[in-house]
């Protein structure tokens, strides 16, 4: 059977996605089919009740994002930094519709009145390096906030999968507590799933939240896989892992572009 443009488009409306990003170029007659399947991949994670994704639908994080990808843009760490920064905020904010919240008493200069409070401030963690700048975005917002960091990196080995090392961490006590983890790239899933994993040593959280610049597919179903119950909230979706475990389009070593590259 050809596979035609309307096909793959009855496909994704078929999953209930409309927002899901098309890679479907009108000189080429028929898409590979590796492709479709990503896609439609995509659209089938989109369809879960934890996944929250800003740029499916037009907003001012559709630009910081394209700053963050744009190659002319990008080199400028302080711009790059900014940008994750402003990431985080959004996300924050977004996140922040999803907590509890109670009625308190609030005096003005001229009567009482109430309002909706947060009952209590969430713990926002990171993965050292890269994490920083969208931790800071969130730290913003959440102004009153404990802290979670983890030092955790990737091993690359010929002919093996991709390891993850974790050296360093240092928590504030989680029982019971509404865990906000940030990361700019979702790619494999790994580290963030063996930093939550070691985080647990310190207390169950009653709510687990999962924050990311841009993501992969694989990773988002890594993590849906492996921490159910948490929710997931991207930057953006992108199309697939290359082979060397990296987002693609994405935008490059996000750690090396806020802070310089490792020697």
């Amino acid at each position: 059977m050809q596979i035609t443009e309307s096909t793959y488009r009855s496909d994704l409306y078929r999953y209930g996605v409309c927002t899901v990003q098309r890679f479907w170029q009108p000189e080429i007659a028929v898409r590979p089919k590796d492709l479709i399947f990503r896609s439609l991949k995509t659209a089938m994670l989109m369809q879960k009740d934890n996944l929250h994704i800003l740029t499916a639908a037009p907003s001012l994080a559709n630009h910081f994002v394209a700053e963050l990808r744009d190659v002319s843009v990008q080199h400028d760490s302080l711009r790059f930094r900014r940008n994750l920064e402003r990431l985080g905020e959004l996300l924050a904010y977004e996140i922040s519709k999803t907590l509890p919240y109670e009625n308190r008493d609030i005096v003005t200069p001229l009567a009482t009145t109430q309002t909706q409070l947060l009952t209590a401030q969430p713990v926002l963690a990171t993965i050292l390096r890269a994490g920083l700048p969208m931790y800071n975005g969130m730290l913003n917002y959440f102004d009153k906030a404990y802290s979670t960091f983890v030092g955790a990196y990737r091993v690359e080995e010929q002919n093996t999968e991709l390891q993850i090392n974790m050296e360093y961490l240092a928590s504030t006590d989680l029982h019971d507590k509404i865990l906000i983890l940030a990361d700019p790239m979702l790619a494999t899933g790994r580290s963030l799933v063996k930093s939550y994993k070691g985080m647990l040593r310190h207390g169950k959280p009653v709510q687990v939240h999962i924050a990311a610049a841009i993501a992969s597919p694989e990773g988002v179903a890594y993590i849906q896989q492996e921490v159910p119950e948490a929710h997931i909230w991207l930057g953006a979706m992108d199309d697939h892992l290359n082979e060397n475990f990296y987002i693609v389009p994405g935008l490059g070593d996000a750690g090396d572009l806020a802070f310089g590259p490792k020697v």
